[in-house]
């Protein structure tokens, strides 16, 4: 039995083993996009850790215990499994596996992240349930890999699966480890402009730091709204921005001010909005459908760290 793939090995046939996230990784490296080496625990590990400790029974019955309507019954069912997943012991065979693989990628910190098996298929948005570990180091990592098998049992994650009719669809989690980006710049951008939702813009949004601030709005990025035919910046909008999400000394992050004149200047310069565009754009042509997408750029190197199918176009748009 394979319990771990390379990220160069996958592709994005693989969603069942590598869940989405780690099939779109994996597709993105065979076509020649930067991605941040690392590689997947595959779902079949998260079963067979279920079933050697026997948890699956348990989670199965306390699960079956749920009223989703009632949603104390969905977060006493959520709390409970955790704690079950975060106490159990992973059998041997699956740790060493994991350790070799770590040594083997040579990176002191990690990105730790989730990958549902039933993730951002485009009409279920699996997005944004589960959950990940930034700046991960040796010593924390089985704990957080542990941890992102047990965000398949959140509650929101609980709630999303009885509420879109997944309760007794198999929906496994993978979880995807790579090398982390130190970044110094980073974002999201979106293929198609998801609010004007024309096919020939696409938009970015930059922040200096960890792209994480953004992604949970909890800081106000610059966006560069780009034309597609002919390529042009038609729009620029500059947000000051007084603080970043920085790696801290030891692991995880930190907040760190940023003083002016850095705070109120444009993140991404003309150059490196039309190199990200480009391949923005070889991303959706890839696919040969609109994508979310998020980058960062270290040592100016432009990384890709997720692709997904944008999900909230109207159905003539996608």
């Amino acid at each position: 039995m394979i319990l771990i793939k390379t990220i160069e090995q996958i592709t994005k046939s693989d969603t069942a083993i590598a869940g989405g996230k780690g099939a779109s990784l994996g597709e993105m490296t065979q076509a020649g996009i930067s991605v941040p080496s690392g590689f997947v625990i595959l779902s079949n590990v998260f079963e067979k850790f279920l079933e050697v400790t026997d948890l699956n029974v348990e989670i199965e019955a306390i699960l079956d215990s749920v009223n989703h309507e009632e949603m104390h019954t969905v977060e006493h069912a959520s709390e409970k499994i955790e704690t079950l997943i975060l106490n159990a012991v992973v059998p041997r065979d699956i740790t060493d596996e994991i350790q070799k693989f770590f040594e083997r990628l040579d990176s002191k910190f990690v990105a730790v992240r989730s990958s549902a098996t039933a993730e951002d298929s485009i009409s279920a948005a699996w997005a944004g349930q589960l959950e990940s570990y930034l700046n991960t180091t040796e010593e924390s990592l089985l704990e957080n890999v542990k941890k992102c098998w047990a965000s398949l049992f959140t509650p929101r994650a609980i709630f999303y699966r009885f509420e879109k009719g997944l309760r007794k669809q198999k929906i496994s989690v993978a979880v995807v480890v790579q090398k982390m980006i130190e970044s110094e710049k980073s974002g999201i951008a979106f293929s198609v402009h998801p609010v004007t939702q024309d096919r020939n813009q696409l938009i970015i949004e930059a922040g200096f730091g960890l792209g994480e601030a953004i992604v949970g709005g909890e800081i106000t990025p610059d966006s560069y709204v780009v034309e597609k035919e002919p390529r042009r910046i038609i729009d620029i909008d500059i947000n000051t921005q007084t603080k970043g999400l920085y790696r801290s000394k030891e692991a995880g992050n930190e907040w760190v001010s940023i003083s002016e004149p850095k705070a109120s200047s444009q993140v991404l310069n003309e150059k490196q909005i039309f190199k990200l565009s480009e391949i923005i754009l070889n991303i959706e042509n890839h696919y040969g459908f609109p994508c979310d997408i998020e980058w960062a750029i270290e040592n100016d190197k432009i990384y890709i760290v997720q692709s997904r199918p944008i999900t909230t176009l109207t159905e003539k748009n996608k």
